[in-house]
């Protein structure tokens, strides 16, 4: 990265300091983003907590550890559980006027969904903050990018060699989970009563859409972590429709009369895939 977008490596060494002393806490990570080198200078700083379930990590320590951290101004530090079995908790924080954001990841579930992906099984659920759904191979691609800050027993070590490599397996698996429903949303949107409903057809087209990256990114064996930033990323794939980007956003800004236009870049992928 450049000058203008390189990440705090004081802030980083605060926070390990700040975390890697409350009770439970296995390792630290630099996810998101920043670890991948793709930032800006306003990205928020996510960080891994990585516990095991039979020694989960002293919330009380950790709210009182973060707003010990200087220039800490906001600190919302949950419950193991809170956010549902995912994306089970963490904190909103902001450290001298930057937004840092921690995620809790349980280690045994980690290790579980790691196995479970290189045999090419897949799971999506629904979780707040992924208006697609949470897939389980989030937490391998995760594992797989992350920059790691902070890990004195090795603790990630066997479980991230795992990752080093996208398995055939995960994408074959993920081809299958998400092709077939951006066909089937598009029927959906233009079925019936659904045609004359805006926002049932846009959450549709959505739906199509978010399959259709997940779709690329598992045919090109690239880890997807975010629906955000998806359909800018898939133009840094190899494989991929032509304008996929500006086809995609032209077809949602015009809502049911892009749907032709959709339709048109589902057969297209379908090309890719040779189906």
């Amino acid at each position: 990265m450049n000058d203008s977008t390189s990440n705090d490596r004081i802030l980083l060494d605060r926070l390990v300091r700040a975390f890697g002393g409350v009770p439970g806490i296995r390792a630290v990570v630099l996810g998101g983003s920043r670890a991948r080198g793709e930032g800006s200078a306003h990205s928020d700083y996510d960080i891994g907590l990585y516990y095991e379930p039979d020694n989960p990590i002293d919330v009380g320590r950790l709210a009182k550890a973060a707003m010990l951290l200087p220039g800490a101004a906001r600190s919302s530090v949950t419950a193991i559980g809170e956010w549902g079995p995912w994306i089970n908790g963490g904190a909103w924080l902001t450290v001298d006027g930057r937004k840092v954001d921690l995620l809790y990841r349980d280690l045994e579930k980690v290790r579980q969904v790691v196995d479970d992906c290189c045999a090419g099984t897949v799971e999506r659920v629904y979780q707040p903050g992924h208006p697609h759904a949470f897939v389980s191979a989030i937490y391998m691609g995760e594992l797989a990018l992350c920059q790691i800050l902070w890990d004195p027993e090795n603790a990630l070590v066997s479980t991230r060699r795992k990752c080093a490599s996208y398995p055939d397996a995960l994408g074959e698996a993920l081809i299958r989970t998400f092709f077939w429903e951006a066909r089937f949303a598009l029927e959906n949107a233009s079925h019936g009563r659904g045609r004359d409903d805006l926002s049932y057809v846009a959450g549709c087209a959505f739906r199509c859409v978010a399959c259709l990256c997940q779709t690329l990114f598992a045919l090109n064996r690239t880890y997807l972590l975010n629906e955000k930033g998806a359909v800018p990323g898939v133009e840094r794939l190899c494989i991929k429709p032509v304008d996929f980007r500006s086809r995609v956003e032209s077809a949602l800004a015009r809502a049911g009369a892009g749907l032709s236009d959709l339709a048109a870049l589902v057969e297209e992928t379908a090309g890719l895939l040779k189906v």
